[in-house]
């Protein structure tokens, strides 16, 4: 695989130290092109091609990476959105469209899915798209002893199963029927990479190419002028730098060093709004930043300390005070979108007395519990001091723990017993195969239900709509009840960008900077 960092004065930019990125004038950057539906007025007219984009990601450090299929952090993520591409994707409006595939389709039981792929896609070394690379790509994400972070939705492919066609068709054989698996090979964490390739020098199909990458800095990527989607990116250049400090990546953008960041704290939205030469991107999504209570460790293993825990949260104070009203009230499930969502379970409100008399019967009448959070995505600090403060009414004691991003995400990821996270916009079954299950990729609460899994299990094998839909309710009644998240409420994504920067729209997946839609943005 020949290296594509050449001399130029374009990929020498990615070298610069980070001070002197940061002195960059502003220079100037719609969700647009080929074929994925956005709201009208997107795009300018004519955009402006050239110039070399500035993102601040909040987040990041020494374990960032450029694995298309391990991303974990908000760097990693826009990354993902920057360099690879999957073969569907859930587009702003939250539609599901087609992207390097033209068509994913089941036979009746959904056990044998065909996939046909477009025709001149290239990666970014040149070599055509074809069935070959992406059977490479989802082997490599199901491999049991590496496997991706969509491997748990995927589960249900038989590895020996996937069958080339012929170079732009494969089918794709299930070891049991799944009738959301082209929902699941639309998630970011499955982009498709060809045969050979190295994450060292990596290669995908997106907009933009590797440049040069240092882990918990900075990540430069170049145009890739062989990009499928005529006519774009807009930009010539992407520079991708970690900010793990909130007040940073404000000061940035409004000192001019970058030109858009992700993630604008919630208290920061109005003033940063009413800043001349600046705006703010706000999208309504059922992105979620949840406590995870760890079910199978004390105190958390016993549920009654678990339904405590979730009756202590005041839910509009906690959308008032930690999200500054940028938000709406959530019931302890996620997946607000899903069409089998079910709304028929009582809202949970603040039930301080109730709480208590779980906690005294549990024998935790004088809880105290560390929570450890950190900057890692916006409104999570601020949720956790909210929820400290709320807990003393019900005489819990919870010591807030700040770490930054690089302990939040290092060795202790997903073994603190009590913390928080965040989450984007997914519908249920897709969700609860990342996070909810023993063989989940990011099971944070260690959550484990025979029945609970026996009903997950069969509403995924379910193609009839209305059936599927009964099957969710119930489950979704057991996570109700006895699950180990608490989530409060569903916040808002909003970002910052400068007036000079055209291209983004709001976008309910809940990831930023318009499904982090860098190919659309353009200076202005």
């Amino acid at each position: 695989m020949r290296d594509l960092r050449g001399a130029s004065k374009r990929d020498n930019l990615g070298n610069l130290p980070r001070r002197d990125l940061l002195r960059l004038a502003l220079a100037g950057g719609a969700l647009s092109a080929s074929g994925l539906i956005l709201p009208s007025g997107a795009r300018a007219a004519t955009p402006k091609k050239g110039g070399t984009l500035l993102v601040g990601c909040a987040g990041g450090g020494a374990k960032d990476t450029l694995d298309a299929h391990q991303a974990v952090t908000y760097p990693d993520i826009a990354r993902n959105f920057a360099m690879y591409e999957t073969l569907a994707t859930i587009a702003p409006d939250y539609s599901f469209q087609m992207l390097l595939a033209t068509e994913i389709t089941p036979n009746k039981t959904a056990d044998l899915w065909t996939v046909k792929l477009r025709k001149g896609v290239t990666f970014h070394n040149g070599k055509p798209l074809t069935a070959d690379d992406a059977i490479f790509s989802i082997k490599r994400i199901i491999d049991p002893k590496t496997p991706g972070g969509g491997a748990a939705g995927l589960a249900d492919i038989d590895a020996n199963g996937l069958t080339k066609i012929d170079d732009l068709s494969f089918s794709i054989k299930l070891k049991r029927a799944n009738a959301i698996i082209d929902r699941e090979l639309a998630q970011y964490t499955n982009s498709i990479i060809p045969i050979g390739y190295d994450v060292k020098n990596p290669v995908g199909t997106g907009p933009f190419r590797f440049g040069s990458f240092t882990p918990g800095d900075r990540t430069h990527m170049p145009a890739y002028s062989g990009y499928w989607r005529t006519g774009l990116p807009y930009v010539a250049e992407l520079v991708i730098i970690d900010f793990p400090d909130d007040t940073a990546r404000i000061n940035a953008l409004m000192g001019g060093q970058v030109h858009v960041i992700d993630n604008v704290p919630f208290a920061q939205t109005v003033p940063l709004g009413m800043t001349p030469g600046l705006k703010t991107l706000v999208a309504k999504t059922g992105g979620w930043l949840p406590f995870t209570m760890r079910v199978d460790q004390a105190p958390f293993s016993d549920v009654r300390v678990r339904q405590a825990m979730r009756l202590i949260v005041d839910r509009p104070q906690m959308i008032a005070q930690a999200l500054s009203g940028q938000g709406s009230v959530a019931n302890d499930l996620f997946s607000p979108f899903d069409p089998s969502f079910n709304h028929s379970l009582p809202q949970r409100h603040q039930d301080l007395d109730q709480a208590k008399s779980l906690l005294k019967a549990a024998g935790h009448a004088d809880l105290a519990v560390e929570l450890v959070t950190g900057d890692v995505a916006a409104g999570l600090v601020e949720a956790a001091q909210v929820f400290a403060q709320q807990a003393q009414g019900a005489g819990v004691t919870v010591n807030v723990r700040k770490v930054d991003s690089g302990v939040f995400y290092g060795d202790d990821y997903l073994k603190w017993t009590f913390a928080q996270d965040f989450w984007f916009t997914r519908d249920y079954l897709s969700q609860v195969a990342s996070c909810q299950t023993p063989t989940a990729s990011f099971n944070e609460t260690h959550w484990s239900d025979p029945k609970f899994e026996a009903l997950v299990s069969e509403a995924l094998t379910t193609v009839d709509f209305a059936k599927r839909t009964e099957l969710i309710h119930a489950a979704q009644a057991i996570d109700y009840d006895t699950g180990g998240y608490i989530i409060w409420g569903f916040r808002d994504q909003v970002d910052g960008y400068s007036s000079k920067i055209g291209g983004l729209v709001p976008s309910r997946t809940g990831n930023p900077l318009g499904n982090y839609g860098f190919a659309q943005m353009y200076f202005v």
